[in-house]
Order: structure tokens, then sequence, then C-alpha cells
């Protein structure tokens, strides 16, 4: 019999093995906020979960590794080496290590992302 949990975490506060998890549960949408959620932190990337209310907006900054995002409820408009992405329910963006990126909730959003650290991060 398989297992399904709203929102199933271990000792860490992070998603338990083995259990299948309502991912779009773990955030809550928090009006005129972000809200954000660690779910895998290991050597080679992490995986955070954030909610956004829409209007919130991360600015432009980089990181020293490959991210990508995936959109799970909402729209978001991504800034990624100054050209314009729209992207919503269903789609994921990649944001290339070192290149300026920034983004702006134009609904209420829960997004996945995912850092995907190189031998050398």
């Amino acid at each position: 019999m398989s297992e399904t949990r709203n929102c199933a975490t271990g000792e860490r506060g992070e998603l338990e093995a083995a259990t299948a998890s309502d991912v779009t549960g773990l955030v809550d949408v928090q009006e005129g906020g972000i809200v954000s959620r660690t779910l895998a932190k290991r050597p080679g990337g992490t995986v955070t979960l954030f909610g956004f209310d829409a209007g919130q907006a991360l600015s432009e900054h980089s990181a020293p590794f490959d991210a990508l995002v995936q959109v799970l409820v909402g729209r978001l408009r991504l800034r990624v080496g100054g050209r314009d992405v729209d992207a919503g329910a269903g789609q994921l963006v990649l944001m290339p290590a070192n290149v300026p990126h920034a983004l702006e909730a134009l609904d209420p959003t829960v997004m996945l992302l995912t850092m995907l650290r190189g031998q050398e991060g």
C-alpha cells in the first residue's frame, strides 16, 4: 500500500524518505509576503519551496551554481541575464550559474527552487 501525506517531514524538517507528499500544501502563500521551506539539503544541492503573494519579488542577484525554478501554482516573471521570461504552473526555467536573475510573482505563486552545486561548489 502506498502512503501519501500532506506534510511528511523527517527530523531535520525536510521531506521524509520514501513518502509521497502534496508539495503545494507544504507552504502557504501569506498576504503581502514570501515564505520558504527547505525540503532537502545535500552537498550536491538544495531543494526549497517558496510561496509568494502577488507583487512580491526577489531583487536581482546571482549564484555560483545553476538553479532550476519550477512553477507549481500561479505565475512568475523572471529576469535572467537581462531577458524577461514569464512562467506559469507546470513550467520550468533554468537560471545559469553567475548570471544575474530576479523574479516577481504575477499571481499568488508556489515555486520549487532546485540549486545544483557542481563538484567545485
